[in-house]
């Protein structure tokens, strides 16, 4: 016979089950620290958990969890919450002698079904919030519960949990100083703590306890289990432990405890003052947690349960200690619906009775009004970010602005999302992947070099230094000011070092005095002269300097924390930013634009910049592009943009003019193709090539029948739809023209032909339409295909079929075309064309947009004879194809593509993704094939019988741009993923797309068959 309840089998339990229940059921161990555990499976309805206690349990501790969970179905029965069995006896606990020796204690309860909270991945803030508001209902229900065992002495209430002090020397040098220092913090504030709220609370909603619904996309936590834990607290503490599990391993702990706050603040109401403790609370748990960890490695090591949380919590304790405790308090608040600095409304009354003048600020500048300078990430002032890193250049723009407004002083800047800041100093990974600091904090003033900042009021010198260069202020000093309800401070940065240096810590500087005086760049870190000027109602932690600049996830803790400096001035004129304008701009393309035109993402993006392989929103939030395939050389290169510039300021005219820049075009084009391609017509777009390619061949061979690839997709004019098979056999479309013949696409993973030989097999398709036009008397006009089908799925050709199917149309008399729109310029990595990857000359070879980086250009190369009968009488000419301004843009193109081997980029970088891709294959079977060339590649999801999974699709690219990261997806079933980002995508781009889809691929949803 077993010796004690951790010892006890299945089989055992069983016998013990149907002993005392007259139950029979398959039981399975759980995890549990005391008791011994048991799902009992009877069936399909009927499961129950089995708890049996050892010999030394207090009868009266088990009396007080199963009265809990008897006044909770009592008090509110819709709260899904275990329900107590009773024995053959009626009896809610049972004791059952082992022998004459052991005696346990015995409890049955029905089972609750569903997910623990340690299975699901991921984990949300709407999870969170409905964990928080869950333990709060919990604890709104137990409210007037009363229990003899309820305030017993506990080690796991962290309201007692200064038993953990006596055992610090159990752990190594840095683990002793960080848990000595929430052991002090907690010491200094235990008598305040004392006074808050208590009841009886759960206080272990742990990995294990939680229960979570079956839905993968949107899941809630349904319960909350085990009250083995429970004891009368502090109720706050209850919090503070549901924190301190459901935060471990997140990159930003404190951010992903807030919505489990504001979930336990709208079930059952915080108080302001039990805010204040609640960032040391949790830490205490967490000491508690390792405490307990280091104990049981020398009492119990073999039980892995009590180790299970030591790691996470030692890194959870951590990173927690990088935490402001006064920032967290105020996001604490904030999250609860109370302003987030406690002293933020009196600061504003203050304000509204205390108004100053900009001449008190700037005394020897005889100005009172501003002009509003917007720089903010959309702003057309600033230009391209070399423009603005152009100090000397943006110092011209600001002087030619001031002309314009000599009586006022240029101002702006209060929570204004800036996307200038090239130092990675701030930028960290968050839960939500990459973040920038982009939300500027306070005014700035530009105002000539040496001008003169003083006092608005009595203030004592908190922060002064000089770090010649710093990005952030360059000279800075910080006073302090002290009213009789609250506290502030004002930060002058970008000062001189002179004017910075004179004052020493603890100095006092008087209303109307001297604080500093403008410098120049590079003193006062690299901006021309200006005045950063910030209210803060807290320094936080700060001791030698001060954010300038917040991370957008955070401001409205900020907006409370750093007051608009405004509020002290009243002047007019500056624009109010962080107005989310995006349900307008939608609802004006409703009302003005066609219904067809289509936005991406569930949640659509108003993106205002762009940045090499970048997109910014309104916000300065920056996402990762995988899609724009147009910006070929970076979204808004430089050099093209340049380009473009100088030539429009020049001449923007048709080609019925001489100018070189056509014919520089034309020269840089021909160099990369071979010598048979030797004459250029230019357009607009690819779909205007595609249809001159269209006419070359009617003219050429004076058939319009044209033979092209199913899924295939050629333009949006009548003649490229009328041979793209994507638009005409997709939606609103009406089927192939009679002069269009369609092959099956030659896809070799699900195609209509697959493995080896298929290639021979698609081109004998080819043969088959051939012979079908010539049997009608008809004769072939021409063939279409890219190199690599892009809109069919990034589906590569197999195997030789590119050069048989051009041998059976030119024998059959028609032209090949190799559309490059997609796939040209680079893009390939091995080639600089894609018809190159197969050995093939065609007859004509289209160009579109990536030819002018988004630029509206692109271009049709063809052989002389092609051009020749071409050339039959009747006039090309297009008004805009070859203008001036496009060539200069588009030569640029080419030699950006050429100076910073970016073919070679295309080539080194995409192999490496595809490689990484493949791997991920190896991972997760769902992507079924990972195919293309250099960077042009895609993944198809499907399962295991090779059906489609469009939905698992959708769900990888929105969640991918949670993280940052934009894909779209593609190919007739819509479940392939496509890769086609501007070639100056790099290596450190191409690990973040591995690693987040890796992150994405791990998910519930996505390993659900």
């Amino acid at each position: 016979m077993v010796e004690n309840a951790n010892k006890i089998t299945t089989k055992e339990a069983e016998k013990i089950l149907f002993s005392l229940y007259q139950i029979q059921g398959k039981a399975s161990r759980l995890p549990g620290e005391i008791d011994a555990n048991f799902k009992i499976k009877v069936d399909k309805k009927n499961t129950y958990i089995l708890k049996i206690s050892p010999e030394n349990s207090d009868e009266n501790e088990l009396d007080f969890q199963q009265s809990i969970v008897a006044f909770l179905a009592d008090k509110n029965p819709a709260l899904i919450a275990p329900r107590i069995v009773l024995d053959k006896n009626k009896k809610p606990i049972s004791t059952i002698y082992l022998d004459k020796k052991t005696t346990l204690k015995v409890r049955l309860l029905t089972w609750i079904d569903g997910r623990i909270w340690s299975s699901v991945n991921p984990q949300l803030n709407d999870l969170r919030f409905s964990l928080g508001k869950k333990a709060g209902e919990i604890t709104k229900t137990l409210q007037g519960f009363h229990h003899p065992k309820a305030e017993r002495i506990f080690d796991w209430d962290i309201a007692q949990g200064l038993w953990t002090k006596k055992h610090v020397h159990l752990f190594k040098p840095e683990e002793k100083e960080l848990v000595s220092y929430f052991l002090n913090r907690f010491e200094n504030i235990q008598y305040e703590c004392q006074k808050l709220r208590k009841s009886v609370v759960h206080n272990d909603a742990n990995d294990n306890n939680i229960l979570v619904s079956k839905d993968l996309i949107n899941p809630k936590v349904t319960a909350i289990i085990d009250f083995g834990d429970a004891v009368k607290t502090q109720i706050i503490n209850d919090l503070a432990v549901a924190c301190a599990y459901a935060i471990m391993d997140k990159n930003d702990p404190l951010d992903a405890a807030l919505p489990i706050i504001k979930g336990y603040h709208a079930a059952f109401a915080l108080e302001e003052k039990e805010l204040e403790f609640l960032y040391v609370l949790i830490a205490m748990r967490l000491v508690i947690s390792v405490t307990k960890s280091a104990i049981n490695k020398i009492e119990n090591p073999r039980n892995e349960y009590l180790l299970i949380s030591e790691k996470p919590a030692w890194n959870l304790l951590k990173k927690w200690r990088k935490v402001s405790p006064d920032f967290a308090h105020f996001s604490f608040r904030n999250t609860c619906g109370f302003n987030a600095h406690p002293d933020q409304e009196k600061f504003e009354k203050w304000s509204k009775e205390h108004p100053f003048s900009l001449t008190q600020l700037f005394p020897t500048i005889n100005k009172k009004e501003i002009h509003h300078l917007d720089l903010s990430v959309s702003s057309t002032f600033v230009g391209h970010q070399k423009e603005f890193n152009n100090l000397d250049l943006f110092q011209f723009k600001i002087e030619q602005l001031q002309k314009e407004v000599p009586t006022k002083i240029l101002a702006g800047g209060y929570l204004e999302p800036r996307n200038l800041y090239t130092s990675t100093e701030y930028d960290t990974i968050g839960n939500y992947g990459n973040q920038s600091r982009t939300i500027h904090l306070g005014v700035d003033f530009w105002l000539p070099e040496n001008t003169a900042v003083h006092a608005l009021f009595d203030g004592e010198v908190v922060i002064v230094e000089n770090d010649i260069g710093d990005k952030e202020y360059g000279g800075l000093v910080v006073l302090k000011h002290q009213q009789t309800a609250f506290t502030f401070y004002t930060l002058y940065g970008h000062n001189t070092a002179q004017s910075v240096l004179k004052h020493k810590l603890g100095d006092v500087i008087k209303k109307g005095a001297q604080v500093a005086a403008l410098a120049n760049y590079p003193e006062n870190g690299n901006w021309a002269p200006h005045l950063h000027f910030e209210i803060t109602l807290s320094l936080l932690d700060y001791k030698t300097d001060f954010p300038g600049v917040a991370y957008l996830n955070q401001i409205d803790v900020w907006k409370s924390l750093c007051p608009d400096p405004n509020l002290l001035f009243k002047l007019k004129g500056f624009k109010e930013n962080l107005i989310d304008v995006s349900e307008d701009i939608l609802a004006d393309r409703k009302k003005h634009l066609g219904k067809s035109l289509s936005l991406q993402y569930q949640k659509p993006l108003h993106i205002v910049k762009g940045a090499n392989q970048y997109l910014i929103d309104a916000f300065g939030r920056k996402y990762l592009d995988t899609v724009n395939n147009v910006a070929h050389v970076g979204h808004e290169n430089f050099n093209v943009v340049k380009a473009g510039q100088n030539q429009m300021a020049l001449l923007n005219t048709n080609t019925r003019y001489l100018h070189e820049n056509i014919t520089n075009l034309a020269k840089e084009l021909l160099e990369t193709l071979p010598k048979e391609l030797s004459v250029l017509h230019f357009v607009n777009s690819g779909s205007e090539a595609n249809e001159l390619a269209i006419r070359m061949i009617k003219a050429c061979t004076n058939s319009d029948e044209i033979i092209a690839s199913e899924h295939g997709y050629h333009g949006n004019t009548n003649g490229t739809i009328h041979i793209s098979s994507y638009k005409f056999d997709g939606k609103g479309g009406n089927g192939k023209p009679k002069n269009t013949h369609i092959f099956p696409i030659p896809d070799t993973f699900r195609g209509k032909f697959r493995g080896e030989n298929s290639g021979e097999k698609y081109t004998h398709e080819i043969q088959l339409l051939i012979d079908e036009i010539q049997q009608q008397n008809k004769e072939v006009g021409g063939f279409f295909i890219e190199p690599i089908i892009s809109c069919g799925g990034q589906v590569e050709l197999p195997n030789g079929f590119l050069q048989e199917a051009y041998q059976k149309v030119r024998k059959a008399g028609g032209l090949c075309v190799s559309d490059e729109v997609q796939t040209g310029i680079g893009r390939m990595g091995k080639t600089f064309w894609g018809f190159e990857l197969h050995n093939v000359i065609p007859d004509i070879v289209t160009m579109g947009k990536p030819l002018g980086n988004g630029h509206p250009i692109a271009a049709v190369a063809c052989t002389k004879e092609v051009a020749e009968k071409f050339a039959n009488g009747m006039e090309f000419f297009n008004t805009f194809g070859g203008n001036p301004v496009s060539c200069a843009i588009a030569a640029e193109v080419l030699r950006e593509v050429k100076r910073e081997n970016l073919q070679e980029n295309a080539l080194k970088v995409g192999e490496f993704l595809k490689s990484g891709l493949q791997k991920l294959s190896e991972e997760f079977p769902i992507i079924g094939d990972v195919r293309g060339q250099g960077l042009f590649l895609g993944i198809e999801l499907v399962d295991e019988q090779l059906h489609p999974l469009a939905e698992k699709t959708d769900y990888v690219i929105n969640r991918m741009k949670y993280f940052g990261i934009l894909m779209s997806s593609d190919g007739p079933d819509h479940n392939v993923i496509k890769i086609k980002p501007p070639i100056t995508f790099t290596l450190k781009n191409a690990k973040e797309v591995i690693y987040y889809l890796q992150n994405v691929f791990s998910e519930d949803f996505m390993k659900q068959n």
